[in-house]
């Protein structure tokens, strides 16, 4: 028996499923059918109930929570974490919000365009691929981590280097000088003034 709209609804609702892959559909409503997985899926676009990202990809969109960003940037680059300019401003380190998502990863540099959204991501090597934690539904950079992306990034030109109007309270210092000495910053700006000595607890 075939799968109604509205039941797919209530089982993506159930499951918090914001994004997801044609496989990730077909596993989850058990559908054998090529042909029929396709009109499905052409069925819920034109019913305003998920929406194309990139080829194979798709955002569910009555489950598109505030950081719908966040989950769609770890989904279209595995290998990737939230960090730079969208994680600092998550944080609240810097205020306003970022054109676009920011992310980090492993492999090539990559700009992804869809629906009226950006999707950056920085190639960092892969024994800089650390200092990230899971909160909710996506991978993000502890505050510490971003911020060492962001002077990574810096030190070669790519990022700015104006820290005047960054909100440091949440930063743990030792946490920030552990970060700087795995990532091999030596050169690095002088913010430590800026920086309380316990951070303020969230």
């Amino acid at each position: 028996m075939e799968t109604s709209t509205l039941e797919i609804i209530k089982t993506l609702q159930k499951r918090n499923i914001s994004v997801f892959s044609l496989a990730d559909f077909r596993r989850l409503f058990a559908i054998k059918n090529a042909q029929t997985l396709y009109k499905k899926i052409q069925r819920l676009e034109k019913d305003g109930v998920i929406e194309f990202l990139v080829k194979g990809k798709y955002l569910f969109i009555l489950n598109n929570s505030t950081t719908a960003d966040y989950e769609i940037a770890n989904f279209l680059y595995p290998q990737s974490y939230v960090s730079l300019e969208s994680a600092l401003s998550y944080y609240g380190i810097i205020t306003g919000f970022p054109y676009g998502t920011t992310s980090i990863t492993v492999k090539k540099p990559r700009t992804f365009k869809c629906q009226g959204r950006e999707f950056n991501y920085s190639q960092i090597a892969p024994a800089l691929y650390f200092g990230m934690e899971k909160d909710k539904n996506f991978l993000i950079a502890s505050p510490e981590k971003a911020l060492i992306d962001y002077i990574y990034f810096g030190n070669k030109g790519l990022r700015g280097q104006d820290f005047d109007e960054m909100d440091f309270s949440i930063i743990d210092r030792k946490k920030l000088a552990l970060y700087a000495k795995m990532a091999n910053i030596r050169k690095f700006p002088k913010i430590w003034s800026l920086i309380p000595r316990i951070p303020i607890a969230g």
